[in-house]
């Protein structure tokens, strides 16, 4: 007989009992296992919230047969992962299987190595109710407003809508911003740009320095006023000015700056990273990670966990990780690498401190010798968290500065540069910012009251830039300040927004739609504690609390939902009979039996064409949506299709008359060897080929901005 390991997926079952060896048997739940009841509330509100479970449709039978295994074993282990998530399905296994939930019979691993297996198989313990309890709090929170509001907006604006307590919010971030860069007014200013090189010496190195302020113009502290020049006039009359004028080093000062590396990644921060420098979504981020987590096969090691936990708010670091870390560093760049002593990092006070950052398990591993066994993904994501984390046990960069003030009669210039003079944690890794605000390049040797050469000087007209949109990093980023969400659920946020419409991408920015604009208007109106960031934050912490055991979670839900409930039932007394239409919605298209302009509709089979005045008028048409493509047979329009399943495919506007049909989408560019349409296949880098098959023709096209 042998103990029963379960774990949450097979690529991590089969990690583990490599580890495990003999005695053990190592199954997968395959996730959650027991859940709310779909289609319909499954939460008696009446009852203290009482949640109604059942099995998940379509794992009955994978239960039956962990029941079978449990009941012909010498004991039960619950290892699924090591979170929030991972503990509620823990639970639900113990209540499935018939197992004491205060026996200590929960194993946890922060990392898939033999270390890690050994010391969660060491360390068991019974089931952390708190942290399940949070669980129930903000899966019934999330039901309870889902299965409200949704129908609501679906009423009021259009068919499959849905709502959500972080999803709204984030759109209504997304809107606030957009609606910022729509009231911007753009303020003209100009700058006055200088290139100067020493006149006396045997430098001839040229530098650029700009314009400051006027030298007499100082504040109390006696500091240079920064001089504000508006227009052309303004600063053709400084240009006239400073026409023949002597330039002269007034001022030189040098110094010293200490560059420290970025701090280990969490969650949060990692898919922020991979969103800048890698161009990852945050759904893509995670699912590399969650691989690189749950053991990979690497030739010449087995199966291999390769990082940590990727879900945590953590920036603890384990002491055998520093020394690995500091031993690698010493062994490849040498001891002056090597801080005094090992890098710490101070964990933001509301963060979840259960596990350690996001690192390497075994940091002596390197990038390039597990290159050939990974993903494209997975060792790119894998190279960004291994050089992370040995850059920041790593010492700092150390950068000589100088900065010069220049003046020419009343006119004030400066100047900065700097030169690195120890490249310490830089020659591994530097964080990417989304602007980069490093200025200043290396200056020749200034001298207080040496005289210049100006070599151009120029006016340079701007304009005040309104904020930008966000892009995935920037609102992860955001939500995050906010204290909306949790890390761990920023991916399928992202995903919801844009999967319902709400959200676009364009190229890496995300710009609300009219549905977006619309449906956020209608809830700040309605529903304003729902969109309110602050709010939203102050439940976030309550369900925190819950956590922590300080708070009991039907309490916790209860103080959310009882206001809720009563601005629901408001909102629908309110807006009995209104129906909002969408500009996006409506067509050219002029009902032959009314006379009105026709909308499109959502139906439960999809869109369609209806009248407006129903139920006076009944009038309905096919919708048919056009890729702006000719049909290379008949040479009709080319309309997208969809299978039961709602898989997209392509087809002539003339059937059944033409039977042309594509899983690929015909494109409106032609062939350059034979003049005919060309497909396009749909992928990372999308390939373009000839429709004709003894054509030939095919090339590969440049990666589109991945969709969720």
């Amino acid at each position: 007989m042998s103990k029963l390991v379960i774990v949450e997926s097979p690529a991590k079952a089969k990690t583990i009992k490599k580890y495990l060896g003999s005695g053990y048997e190592v199954v997968a739940s395959m996730g959650h296992v027991r859940d709310l009841a779909e289609n319909r509330l499954s939460v008696k509100v009446s009852d203290n919230f009482k949640p109604q479970y059942q099995i998940i449709k379509g794992k009955e039978k994978l239960v039956d047969e962990l029941k079978e295994k449990a009941g012909e074993s010498d004991g039960v282990l619950l290892a699924t992962d090591p979170d929030r998530e991972g503990e509620a399905i823990s639970w639900h296994l113990a209540n499935i299987l018939g197992l004491d939930v205060k026996d200590d019979n929960r194993v946890t691993f922060n990392e898939i190595t033999k270390t890690g297996i050994d010391t969660g198989m060491a360390h068991p313990r019974c089931i952390d109710m708190d942290l399940v309890n949070a669980q129930q709090a903000r899966r019934i929170l999330d039901r309870l407003v889902g299965y409200k509001l949704s129908p609501f907006l679906s009423q009021k604006i259009r068919r499959g809508l849905s709502a959500g307590r972080v999803q709204s919010v984030a759109v209504r971030i997304i809107v606030d911003r957009e609606e910022e860069i729509r009231a911007f007014k753009p303020v003209e200013y100009w700058s006055i740009d200088a290139k100067f090189a020493p006149a006396k010496g045997t430098s001839r190195k040229q530098f650029t320095a700009a314009l400051y302020g006027l030298v007499d113009d100082v504040d109390a502290k006696g500091k240079t006023n920064k001089l504000t020049i508006h227009n052309k006039e303004e600063a053709d009359k400084i240009l006239a000015e400073l026409k023949d004028a002597a330039y002269v080093v007034t001022k030189v000062k040098k110094g010293t700056r200490r560059k420290s590396p970025a701090p280990p990644f969490i969650t949060s921060t990692l898919q922020q990273e991979a969103s800048r420098r890698l161009g990852f979504t945050a759904r893509r981020t995670m699912k590399a990670a969650q691989e690189l987590y749950e053991g990979v096969e690497i030739e010449g090691m087995g199966l291999v966990g390769l990082i940590t936990y990727m879900r945590t708010d953590s920036l603890r670091l384990s002491e055998d990780a520093l020394a690995a870390a500091a031993e690698y560093i010493e062994g490849r760049w040498g001891k002056k690498y090597l801080p005094d002593e090992p890098r710490h990092f101070k964990t933001r006070a509301n963060a979840q401190d259960g596990h350690e950052a996001i690192r390497p398990s075994t940091p002596s591993i390197a990038p390039e010798q597990v290159k050939d066994s990974l993903t494209g993904d997975q060792y790119k994501l894998y190279k960004l968290i291994w050089e992370r984390f040995i850059a920041c046990q790593m010492s700092n960069c150390i950068q000589s500065t100088t900065q010069a003030e220049i003046t020419a009669g009343k006119y004030l210039f400066k100047a900065s540069g700097y030169t690195v003079t120890f490249d310490g944690f830089t020659v591994l890794y530097e964080e990417k910012k989304d602007e980069d605000d490093e200025t200043g390049g290396t200056l020749p040797p200034l001298e207080k009251d040496m005289p210049l050469r100006c070599k151009e000087i120029l006016g340079n007209q701007h304009f005040t830039q309104p904020p930008p949109r966000f892009t995935e990093a920037s609102l992860i980023k955001t939500l995050e300040e906010n204290g909306i969400g949790r890390p761990s659920t920023y991916a399928a946020t992202i995903g919801t927004i844009l999967a319902r419409e709400y959200v676009v991408r364009e190229g890496k920015t995300l710009k609300p739609t009219e549905l977006g604009e619309v449906s956020t208007k209608l809830m700040k109106e309605r529903f304003p504690k729902v969109v309110n960031v602050k709010f939203t934050a102050q439940v976030e912490n309550e369900l925190d609390e819950v956590q922590s055991g300080k708070v009991q979670w039907v309490q916790a839900v209860h103080d959310f939902y009882d206001d809720f409930a009563e601005t629901l039932k408001a909102a629908k007394e309110a807006m009995k009979g209104v129906k909002i239409q969408l500009k996006e919605d409506e067509t050219d298209i002029i009902c032959e039996k009314c006379g009105r302009r026709m909308v499109i509709k959502t139906g439960r089979y999809g869109k369609f064409i209806a009248c407006p005045g129903y139920p006076e008028c009944k009038n309905i048409k096919k919708y048919v949506e056009k890729n702006g493509a000719k049909c290379p047979k008949c040479g009709g329009d080319v309309v997208v299709k969809y299978t039961k399943k709602h898989r997209v495919f392509y087809g002539c506007e003339n059937y059944p008359k033409c039977d042309f049909v594509s899983w690929d989408e015909p494109t409106t560019e032609l062939c350059p060897k034979c003049g005919k349409p060309l497909l396009k296949k749909k992928g990372k880098n999308p390939k373009f080929y000839c429709i004709t098959p003894d054509c030939g023709y095919e090339r590969v096209g440049e990666e589109k901005p991945e969709d969720e």
